[in-house]
Formats: C-alpha cells, structure tokens, sequence
C-alpha cells in the first residue's frame, strides 16, 4: 500500500535543531512532574495495600461509601467510579495490607450496607503486602534497565559488528548493577545512572549506532511516564508491561530507518551525511506511517471500547506509539549526525 508517493523529500534532518528542543522540554516536563509528584502515583502492585471492588444496585454516594470504611481499620482510603456510571460500581484503594481471610468480604458488605442503604455486592478483594511491592517494583526497573542493555548488544553487534564490545561492556554494567543493589542504594537511582553511565561508554567506544537507539528509547520510556505522572494515573504492572512493549515497538521503527540509512551510506557514499540521513527517512516514512497508524487504530479501539481493566494500559500505548515514531526520526537518526560532527571538529 503506497500511502506517501515515492520520491518524496521532507527536510526531517533540517528541523533537527527545533525537535531537539521539542523533546529536551517534554523530558524537563516530565522529570519535573516526577520530582514533584516524589515519583510515580504507584498503583497496589507496587506500593502496596488492598483494592475492593464493589457494585450497588443503584446510584450511591462516594461518601457514604467513605463513612462505611472508617470503622473498620483500613488505613487511609480512597473510593471512585469503576467503568460506566450506570453501573454503579465503585474501587476502594486502602494504603493498609488487610489480611483478605474468610469472613473479610461479610464484614465490608455489611460495613457498607449499613452506611448506604444499599445493597452491596462484593466483586473481588486484593492484597499485596508492602514488601511484596517493593520486590515488584525493582524487578520492573530490573527488567527495563535488563531490556534496553541486550537491546544495545543487538544493535551493535548488527550495525557495527562490535558483538564483544558492547557485550563486554552491558556484563561489566550487570555486574557492577547487581552488586551495588545488594547495598542499600535506592535502585532508581542506580538505575538512571547506570543507564547514564551507558551513553557516555557508546560514546567514548564509538558505538553511534546503539547510543542513537538507546537515547531514542529512554526518551519515549521518560516521556510516557512523566505523562503517567501528569495525568494522575496508577503505575501497575500492566503498564510496565506497556513500557516493554513500547520499546520493541520503537526499536523495530529505528532499526528500519538505521537499515536504510547503512544501505544508502554504501550507495550515496559521496554525499554528506545529512542528504543520506534525510533520503534514508523519507523511503522509509511510508511503511513507518502505516505502521503506526495500524497500531493506533488498534490500542485506540481498545481504549474506547476496552473497559476500565485495560484502559490505561491502552493510554500508555497511545503516547508510546506516537513518541516512538517520533523519536525514530528526530532522536535517533540525528544523533548520527551530531556523531559526525563532533568527529569534524575534534
């Protein structure tokens, strides 16, 4: 399907300057939504505490619902609207781990029945403990920081043939990474500076083609969640989930444009590098486009018509797949460019 006509010549390389502005404000934006918001809003998978889920035959009031809660030791609580209104069902978050034993669920019905009114049906009851979601929450940065190190193997082991290089250089990181996380060193942080420490070994190995993609997808890893904290939405296991899956989606972009751009490199090896960059983009902005679009169609129909379950699972897919594209042309190309010169001038 020719969505573009071919020969088409868009001066991607020649607004670099401006995206790059463009995606340095959303990183700050971002970055400075998490420091105030002293990181992510985690949802019970991570930090821990019990979820309810409950359904009344009719409209009742979040406040009732609230007075109901406060007999019974829960912890501080918080009730809303769980998927249709015309549904009147309710999720009830406490930041208390209750142990969920036989006769639990007839205590909240009846604690509920009484203050509303109302008859009551609970749906399910869930508990994680806040140990458990601590162990949740680093094995989820362990998993990224894992994801996005093999990644940069493949890349230079492809693109440059520097298989051992870089793959002795994410053994020594793994290494270093899982010593210093046996001490008490907040595993956040280790992860942004090992992930910092990264960038600057691909720059000093020279291995341009792996620090492109991994720029370009800590930029969209970094750009979903800060919209995450922005909008106030739960951090839970589905989204990293989400975020894993973002990131094969835009590495698959970025290796298509990289392959174009090494194939016209041996081609066009006369003609400077921004010309092969900008050609490179454009033959391949076509199936990048289509690409996207599908997938767009698809997680947006399941953020409309999904359900609450999956509706922020969907959300985070929206922004990743828009960034992602993004970011295979502005991000990752260039940095290619920046490379050369850099080399030019030193």
């Amino acid at each position: 399907m020719q969505f573009i006509k071919s020969g088409i010549d868009i001066n991607f390389i020649g607004t670099r300057k401006f995206a790059f502005y463009v995606s340095l404000a959303l990183i700050f934006i971002s970055v400075f939504s998490l420091i105030i918001h002293k990181g992510p809003r985690y949802g019970i998978d991570f930090a821990g505490g019990t979820l309810i889920q409950v359904k009344f035959p009719s409209p009742t009031d979040i406040e009732n619902i609230k007075s109901g809660l406060k007999n019974m030791d829960l912890g501080k609580s918080s009730v809303q609207l769980f998927g249709e209104p015309t549904e009147n069902e309710y999720l009830i978050r406490t930041d208390k781990s209750v142990a969920t034993a036989e006769g639990f669920s007839d205590k909240v019905k009846d604690a509920l029945k009484s203050a509303t009114e109302n008859d009551v049906d609970i749906r399910r009851v869930e508990m994680v403990g806040p140990q458990v979601g601590e162990d949740l929450r680093e094995k989820a940065l362990f998993a990224l920081f894992y994801a996005l190190l093999f990644i940069t193997i493949y890349i230079s082991g492809r693109f440059e043939s520097e298989w051992f290089k870089s793959g002795a250089m994410a053994g020594a990181l793994i290494f270093c990474v899982y010593s210093l996380s046996n001490f008490d060193v907040s595993i956040p942080f280790l992860m942004a500076a090992a992930l910092i420490i990264t960038l600057v070994l691909f720059w000093f190995l020279k291995l341009k083609y792996a620090m492109g993609a991994i720029a370009a997808l800590m930029h969209d890893v970094t750009i979903t969640v800060g919209v995450f904290s922005i909008f106030g939405k739960e951090f839970s296991l589905p989204i990293i989930a989400a975020l894993l899956t973002i990131i094969g989606y835009s590495l698959n972009d970025t290796i298509i444009v990289f392959d174009r751009i090494r194939e016209n490199l041996k081609r066009f090896h006369k003609n400077p590098l921004d010309v092969t960059l900008n050609k490179s983009i454009n033959e391949t902005l076509n199936r990048t486009l289509l690409t996207s679009l599908t997938t767009l169609v698809v997680v947006l129909t399941l953020f409309i018509l999904g359900g609450e379950i999956i509706h922020d699972f969907a959300f985070a897919m929206i922004i990743g797949v828009l960034i992602g594209t993004y970011s295979s042309i502005y991000v990752a190309s260039p940095i290619l460019l920046v490379w050369q010169e850099y080399e030019k001038r030193k």
